[in-house]
């Protein structure tokens, strides 16, 4: 396979630091009063609370040249002892630790941390392809998948990254990278999800805190201490590097003050299932959890046969249930909005729209979490893929106010920030708050004449009765919404729009349906009509979501379906906030396997829904009166 996707953000975040940052004053102003916050006037933060050398201007901590001077830096490497042996030998396993500094540390000047730790920075597995086979009759036993056999191990590796360090050491940061265990020279198994994964960047943030011991190598005796950290620390990272910086807030660790996740997993059944449905990441087919724990295999070859053995195989292999694709506790155990409780450290969150590799509901339902605890949350969206940090002076002003305790006045910053259809992803609009305060749900149903285009509006027309699909997974979503006309989906479409209409939140389906046969994949995508003539294959696509109808009733438990008699699903889509042009049509898409997402199952399966007991509710700035 080509480049892991979790591995992408690479090379984007090395354009993005070269890019001069826009500060948040610069950022685009809101059109329409109703939705838009400003920053309250606050007095500029001064550095008179913080020592020399630190500038602290607009809130932000500058760069200057005795924190610049990359000769004075000093790094150092080391292992960090844990509270946990997931590799079975007897004895806590120790990760493998860097850090960087600025040279005044080296005079008695204690610093904050900006913290990284990632499965990736030894490498993946490259081009093997062990993903499992999709083609299969649904509720059968998967077939089989080719084995991983870990990435080449090299011991010699000096240094784990660089990342963040341009930004973050020349501002007065340290920062600090470690390898998650199982990977690279860090000791343990990977477990993809378990608690070691948690507690590895807490043993780093202890360390940092003088609470947890530091070695200057892998098996040795001689400590090392922090002695010139303050003990604030932030992390961020983007992906499966922003996945880290949630589960180890989840344990409450002392001195994680912030967190800047950007694009985080939050729910391992979620990304890897939706609401019963084995479904695959987008660009991915065939991805699990097994198949990531082969991509980042990287650590010592001595452990793997037992890593694989006891965890791959025992654990993860038994619990990801590709069969039945239900939720299950291997799945809860896995699941960081279910452990969001323990999260105290200020969070500033950072999805995209239409990242169809990690959707944006990890994000938001994570902050839905994190303001029932009562956690400073600030959240950033922009409308590309898959990763996009928020521009650098957000960040600066989030890691200046919570790790050096600058009253910046980041707390009466607008909420949100939306980037807006066709703005540069790094001049975001602000908003009061994410979903849009002033959206409320209109719920639309659809009109017979779907297999063409029916329509959907706002009134109820009864007796509409049944019409079908019939499942094809040959053919894609994109032709299937371009079609004039087609058996393999139904689609219903408004009225052109008379004015441009703002969706902001979560929509939600309804549907009744039966089926021919006793599992049945279940897709639905939100598109505009007409489909956009120019941008990416993807551009007519609002949102979407996926569902198993043997799960109407319980996520926990599959119940096959009896030929002809219906079950009601209501699910959620992908959270979105897009404004759709007036001239446009919103249009509610049903069908069955999406050839991009589900299994494959053969052709032929016939969906009967029930238009009278179908509708969707669309979350719409400004309610009813808007969308007409």
């Amino acid at each position: 396979m080509t480049r892991h996707p979790r591995l992408a953000h690479r090379a984007a975040r090395t354009a993005v630091q070269s890019l001069a940052l826009c500060a948040l004053a610069a950022c685009r102003a809101s059109s329409g009063s109703s939705t838009a916050a400003t920053s309250s006037a606050t007095p500029p933060a001064t550095n008179a609370t913080l020592p020399a050398p630190y500038v602290i201007q607009n809130g932000e901590s500058q760069v200057v040249p005795a924190f610049a001077d990359t000769t004075q830096w000093i790094r150092e490497r080391l292992w960090v002892e844990t509270e946990f042996d997931s590799d079975f030998d007897g004895k806590k396993d120790r990760v493998h630790v860097d850090v960087t500094r600025p040279g005044p540390t080296a005079n008695g000047l204690k610093v904050p941390v900006v913290y990284e730790t990632s499965p990736y920075y030894a490498g993946t597995l490259g081009n093997d392809d062990v993903f499992w086979p999709v083609k299969q009759e649904l509720g059968a036993e998967p077939p089989a998948r080719t084995l991983g056999k870990g990435v080449t191990f090299n011991p010699n590796r000096a240094r784990i990254s660089n990342s963040q360090v341009r930004n973050w050491v020349p501002r007065g940061f340290a920062v600090v990278h470690s390898e998650s265990p199982g990977t690279g020279l860090s000791q343990g198994c990977i477990t993809i999800g378990g608690s070691n994964e948690s507690l590895a960047p807490k043993a780093v943030i202890d360390w940092l805190n003088g609470r947890a011991r530091g070695f200057t190598t892998i098996d040795g005796s001689e400590e090392v201490k922090a002695t010139w950290a303050t003990g604030k620390v932030g992390m961020t990272g983007t992906s499966f590097n922003g996945t880290l910086p949630i589960a180890a807030a989840t344990t409450g660790v002392k001195g994680l003050e912030a967190i800047i996740p950007v694009a985080p997993n939050n729910s391992y059944y979620r990304y890897y299932r939706s609401n019963g449905l084995v479904r695959s990441p987008g660009g991915y087919l065939g991805e699990d959890v097994d198949v990531l724990y082969d991509f980042v295999q990287s650590g010592n070859p001595a452990t793997r046969a037992l890593c694989n053995e006891r965890v791959r195989d025992a654990v993860i292999g038994k619990g990801i249930d590709r069969r039945t694709g239900d939720f299950n506790d291997f799945w809860a155990s896995r699941d960081y909005i279910m452990q969001a409780g323990g999260i105290k450290a200020a969070t500033l969150m950072a999805h995209a729209f239409n990242d169809w590799n990690v959707m944006p509901e990890h994000s938001v339902l994570m902050v839905q979490a994190l303001k029932a605890n009562g956690v400073p949350v600030q959240q950033y969206y922009h409308q590309g893929g898959h990763g996009g940090e928020p521009p650098l002076a957000m960040m600066n002003r989030w890691f200046t106010r919570y790790l050096l305790g600058v009253q910046n006045g980041v707390e009466k910053d607008p909420k949100a920030f939306v980037v807006r259809e066709g703005a540069p992803r790094l001049e975001p609009t602000p908003y009061a708050d994410y979903p849009n305060p002033a959206a409320s749900p209109v719920t639309l149903y659809p009109t017979k004449g779907g297999n063409a285009v029916g329509a959907l509006g706002t009134t109820r027309t009864p007796a509409q009765g049944i019409e079908t699909v019939t499942d094809n997974v040959s053919l894609g979503g994109v032709d299937l919404a371009r079609a004039e006309n087609s058996p393999t989906r139904l689609l219903f479409a408004t009225a052109p729009l008379t004015q441009p209409v703002h969706l902001s939140g979560i929509g939600r389906v309804r549907i009744t349906l039966s089926s021919n046969k006793p599992a049945a994949n279940l897709s639905v995508w939100l598109v505009e009509l007409p489909w956009p003539a120019t941008g990416n294959n993807n551009a007519g696509i609002i949102t979407r979501g996926w569902a198993d109808p043997q799960n109407a009733r319980d996520v926990r438990r599959s119940t096959p379906l009896v030929p002809g008699q219906p079950v009601t699903l209501e699910f959620d889509l992908q959270p979105d906030d897009q404004i759709i042009a007036a001239g446009k049509r919103i249009g509610l898409m049903i069908f069955s396997s999406d050839k991009d997402f589900t299994l494959h199952p053969a052709p032929g399966t016939v969906l009967s829904i029930d238009l009278d007991q179908t509708s969707i509710t669309l979350p719409v700035v400004g309610g009813a009166s808007a969308l007409k």
